[in-house]
Formats: structure tokens, C-alpha cells, sequence
């Protein structure tokens, strides 16, 4: 299942667990943490009380009490101090512990807040890239659902190298399409004859050694999709599964056109989202995760999910 980033109050997501950004004492703060006690209740502080603390990089799991999930899963991550005292790999092991502790927990569905980014001062765009790489790392040998909450767009930022990279990406002419454009629009694409869009992709997958499971996390997609692929020669994806499936299979920019244009579709400079993707596949970065964040710091939608 897919790693999702939602812009939300993590207290009202309705899922089996939420990850509170606690300190070791486990006894409540501020930010994130303070709000998940006020929204659960004293109860969760009494809770808390019997677990006697817990070390940087580690979890504790209580009960929900009044939130919305059935858990909350409390995590310690580190104090910013110049990145040079351990920190990515404390940042990286408490979403490990988290995830880890929710799957003994047989949880489905959690959501995670961009861990030590306030007031524990660790840059956002680098704690960003150890949530979605370590989360993304995770999902590709489990099945869960898991959202990656920001609650103000406004504070959300990727890495000033690639934001600036894409943005001058966005701003020049780019590679022209190699397509014309169908009449209904810049997105749409005339059929070719030959293969369907699903036997394209299915010889893909088979050529890449690749099992449906595979191809699915890699996508961000739900697996049970390429069951429904399989069994319909005709299927037509949306374009957003068609991309997710091309950066699966990291396909080169001219087979990802051909894939793109068997399901109807092209890649258009007039799409922000296009341009986006086409920016990590011309560079070979096919990190579905990566490329999901790059989109929503430019408020584009996601690939796969």
C-alpha cells in the first residue's frame, strides 16, 4: 500500500495509529505532541505515565482514548545539533521503531508528522527526506498504509538545491513533446496500433524480473491493481497510475511517452505535474517517494495511492 502526503490536523486522521512526536519523558509537550494529549484526553497522560520514559530513536505504543485512532505510537526523535551527533540515523530508527511497532500491532492504516522538525529544530527538508526514505524503504516489504501529515503547507519544503533545480525546469523550455496532441486536449494522445497499454506493461514487467507486488510498491499503488490489469487486455489506467507504473519500471523519457500514449495520454509542458516527473526521469532518479514529495511542495497531485 502507498505512502500518502496530506496537508491535516493529525488528531482527526482516522487510522488504526497516529505517531506522537513525544519527548523521552512521555509526559506531554508542545507542538504535535501537546496536541495529541489535549485531543485524547487525560487518560493518554495516565497511560503514559506507566511506560517510564523512552530513548531517542525508539516507540512506545498506548491507547487512542478520545482520538479518532485506535493507537498512538510514541516516538522520541533527536535534537538538531549540526547533523553531526547521529541524528539522520536516530531520525531514520524512530520511524523504523514506529512502523515496526505498528505492524506487531497488525495496524493498517498510521500516520506520521514531519518527526523532530519543531522545536527539536531539524531542518525540514532533510527530516523530510529521512520520512519519505525511510517510510518508502519500509513499504516496499510491507503492506500498510501510511500517511505523512503537514499541517501548514506554508512550512513544508523540499531541498533548496532540487526546489530550485525543478523550478528552473519548470521556467525553460524543457525537452519538446515528441507527440502531437490529440484534439481533446494536451494530456491525450492518438492510439497506436500494436500492443495494448497492458501488454506493454506486462512485458516490462516480465523483462525487469519483477513479481506484481514489486511493481506495486514500487508504484505506490495498491497490488490488487495489476490483478485487475491482467485480467482486462483493454484496461485504461488514469494518468497519474500510468506515471506511477512507468517510474516503477524506471523507464527511459521515450518509453514512458510510449507507455503513457498506449493508455491515451502524453507528457505535456503545459502540465506542472508532467514536467515535474519528467525532471526526475531525465536525471534517473525513479524514487516514487521522492518524486511524490518534490510534487507536493509545487501543490501538484501525487503519484500512485
Amino acid at each position: 500500500m502507498p505512502l500518502l502526503l496530506v496537508q491535516n490536523d493529525i488528531t482527526t486522521m482516522q487510522v488504526d495509529a497516529i505517531v506522537n512526536a513525544a519527548n523521552e519523558s512521555l509526559l506531554g509537550g508542545g507542538g504535535v505532541d501537546g496536541a495529541i494529549h489535549r485531543a485524547a484526553g487525560p487518560e493518554l497522560l495516565g497511560e503514559c505515565r506507566t511506560l517510564h520514559g523512552c530513548k531517542t530513536g525508539q516507540a512506545k505504543l498506548t491507547g487512542g482514548y478520545r482520538l479518532p485512532a485506535k493507537f498512538v505510537i510514541h516516538t522520541v526523535g533527536p535534537i538538531w545539533r549540526g547533523g553531526t551527533h547521529g541524528e539522520p540515523e536516530l531520525l531514520a530508527s524512530a520511524y523504523r521503531s514506529s512502523l515496526e511497532l505498528a505492524l506487531a500491532h497488525r495496524c493498517e492504516t498510521v500516520a506520521f508528522p514531519l518527526i523532530s522538525s519543531g522545536v527539536y529544530g531539524y531542518p525540514k527538508d532533510r527530516a523530510l527526506k529521512v520520512a519519505v526514505d525511510t517510510i518508502g524503504a519500509f513499504l516496499l516489504a510491507h503492506d500498510m498504509l501510511v500517511y505523512l501529515v503537514i499541517f501548514d503547507r506554508a512550512t513544508y519544503t523540499i531541498g533548496e538545491e532540487l526546489s530550485a533545480g525543478i523550478a528552473a525546469h519548470l521556467a525553460g523550455p524543457g525537452e519538446p513533446d515528441l507527440r502531437t496532441p490529440a484534439p481533446g486536449g494536451p494530456d491525450k494522445a492518438p492510439g497506436q496500433p500494436g500492443e495494448s497499454f497492458s501488454q506493454m506493461l506486462l512485458r516490462q514487467i516480465g523483462q525487469r524480473g519483477l513479481t506484481d507486488a514489486q511493481c506495486c510498491r514500487r508504484a505506490n499503488l495498491d497490488r490488487g491493481l495489476l490483478s485487475q490489469i491482467r485480467s482486462d487486455v483493454h484496461y485504461r489506467p488514469s494518468k497519474s497510475t500510468a506515471l506511477a507504473l512507468a517510474v516503477a519500471l524506471e523507464l527511459p523519457l521515450e518509453e514512458t511517452r510510449e507507455l503513457l500514449q498506449k493508455a491515451g495520454f502524453a507528457l505535456s509542458r503545459a502540465s506542472r505535474l508532467d514536467a515535474i516527473v519528467e525532471y526526475f526521469i531525465a536525471r534517473g532518479n525513479y524514487n516514487i517517494f521522492e518524486i511524490n514529495a518534490a510534487l507536493f511542495a509545487f501543490d501538484q497531485g501525487l503519484l500512485g495511492g
